[in-house]
C-alpha cells in the first residue's frame, strides 16, 4: 500500500491548478457575480487540456486515465472555483458516465467525443416536485411508441437546466411500481416540446445554472434509451457510486482551497503586535481544519482508486461523500472565524466558499442518506424507509 503519488500524477496535479489559476480565476470570479456558467470559448480550452473525460475511454476521445487521475485534476481546478470545474466533474463523474456504461454504440460515438472536446455538456435530471430522496416516487412518464419514446413529465434541481445541451432523463418506462419501472433516456436541449423554468437564485453555486425541465410529448428514438426498465435503475445507481467520488472531491477542493487561503491570512494578519498564527488558538483550529481535509482526501482516494477504472463500492463513495460533504462545512465556517470580518466580506472568497459547501452535502444525495447507505453495507441489507 503505497500512499504516495507518481511523479506523474504530481505534475498532473500541479499543472492543472497552475492553469486554472492563471486562466480561470477571472471566469470564475464572472461566474459568481453574474451567476453565469463557463463560456464555451474557455469549455473548449478545458477539452484542449484534456481535462474532460480524463478518465473516459480513448476510443471516444477521453484520456484513458484513472479515476484517481481525475479526482486530482477535480481537485486542482475546483480550489479556485467549483463553478468552472463543474464540466470537469459532468465528464468525468457525472452523467457521461452513464453513456459510457451503459449506452449504445451509437451513443458513445454521438456524444463522448463531443463532451471530451469542450463542444457539448450533458446534464442528469433526476429529482422532480415530489422525488428527491425518494427517487423510485418519480412520476415523468417515457412511453415507447413504435420507434419513438415519447415523455411527459416536470424535473427539479437540474444542474445544468437550459445550459447544457443534452440531458438524462431519468424516467418512468413500465407500469411497475418502483425501481423496476424506472429507466434513462438522453434528450437534445433543441428537442421540440421540451422547455425550462425560471433559472433558480440558490445560496451558493453560483455559476452552475438550476432549473425546472418540462416535458410535453417530448420525442426521441427510441435509441436514445440508455437504460430500460427492469433492472435499468441499480445500474443507474451503480453509476452514481462514482459521481459520489467527484461531489466528495469537489466539496474537499473547496475546503482544501478555504484552508490554504486562511493559512496565509494568518500568517500576514498581526494582531496584539504579532501574526494571528503564533496564538496557540489559532494554531490549534488550523491544525484541526488541516486534519479534516486531509482525512477527506485519504477517503476520496481509497474509493476512487480502489474502483480502478470501474466502479467504486457504495460503502467507500457514501464514506467518501459524506465526510467531504461534513467537513468542508466545518472547516469554511472555522475559516470565517478566524478572519473575522474579512471572512464575511464578499471582497474576500470564504464567504463564498461557504456558501458554495453547504450545497454539496444536499445535492447528489443528502448527508443523511450517505449515512443510511453506509449502514446499509454494514449490515449488507436494505432499510425500508416507507415502513
Amino acid at each position: 500500500m503505497d500512499f504516495k503519488l507518481t511523479p506523474a500524477q504530481e505534475q498532473l496535479r500541479d499543472t492543472a491548478f497552475k492553469f486554472a489559476t492563471a486562466e480561470l480565476s477571472a471566469a470564475a470570479r464572472v461566474c459568481e457575480e453574474q451567476n453565469v456558467a463557463l463560456p464555451h470559448n474557455l469549455l473548449r480550452r478545458l477539452g484542449d487540456m484534456g481535462y474532460l473525460g480524463l478518465n473516459l475511454d480513448e476510443a471516444y476521445g477521453g484520456g484513458g486515465m484513472s479515476h484517481l487521475d481525475a479526482a486530482l485534476v477535480l481537485e486542482s481546478v475546483a480550489k479556485v472555483s467549483p463553478a468552472v470545474a463543474f464540466p470537469i466533474f459532468e465528464s468525468c463523474f457525472g452523467p457521461v458516465r452513464a453513456i459510457a456504461n451503459f449506452g449504445s454504440e451509437e451513443l458513445k460515438k454521438k456524444y463522448i467525443p463531443r463532451v471530451c472536446a469542450g463542444e457539448i455538456i450533458v446534464a442528469v435530471s433526476m429529482s422532480e416536485p415530489d422525488a428527491g430522496s425518494a427517487l423510485t416516487d418519480l412520476k415523468t412518464r417515457a412511453r415507447i411508441v413504435g420507434d419513438t419514446v415519447v415523455l411527459n413529465g416536470q424535473k427539479r434541481w437540474c444542474s445544468g437546466a437550459g445550459h447544457s445541451d443534452a440531458y438524462i432523463v431519468y424516467c418512468r418506462m413500465s407500469d411497475d411500481p418502483g425501481a423496476r419501472g424506472i429507466g434513462a433516456v438522453i434528450v437534445d436541449k433543441d428537442t421540440p416540446g421540451l422547455t425550462f423554468g425560471k433559472q433558480e437564485q440558490l445560496m451558493g453555486f453560483r455559476g452552475v445554472p438550476s432549473a425546472d425541465m418540462f416535458f410535453d410529448n417530448v420525442t426521441v428514438p427510441v435509441g436514445n434509451v440508455i437504460v430500460p426498465a427492469g433492472g435499468g435503475f441499480q445500474k443507474l445507481m451503480k453509476t452514481f457510486d462514482l459521481e459520489r467520488c467527484g461531489n466528495a472531491t469537489m466539496s474537499m477542493a473547496i475546503a482544501a482551497g478555504a484552508l490554504d487561503y486562511t493559512l496565509q491570512y494568518v500568517q500576514e494578519r498581526r494582531q496584539f503586535g504579532k501574526p494571528l498564527i503564533d496564538f496557540q488558538a489559532v494554531q490549534m483550529k488550523i491544525a484541526e481544519m488541516a486534519m479534516k481535509v486531509d482525512a477527506s482526501r485519504l477517503l476520496i482516494h481509497r474509493a476512487v482508486q480502489n474502483a480502478q477504472s470501474g466502479m467504486p463500492s457504495q460503502i467507500e463513495s457514501s464514506t467518501a461523500k459524506c465526510f467531504a460533504n461534513e467537513i468542508t462545512r466545518e472547516v469554511c465556517g472555522a475559516a470565517i472565524q478566524l478572519m473575522g470580518g474579512y471572512g464575511y466580506n464578499k471582497d474576500y472568497p470564504i464567504e463564498q466558499r461557504f456558501r458554495d459547501a453547504w450545497g454539496w452535502g444536499i445535492a447528489g444525495g443528502a448527508i443523511d442518506i450517505q449515512k443510511i447507505n453506509i449502514a446499509s453495507a454494514l449490515v449488507n441489507r436494505r432499510f425500508d424507509q416507507r415502513r
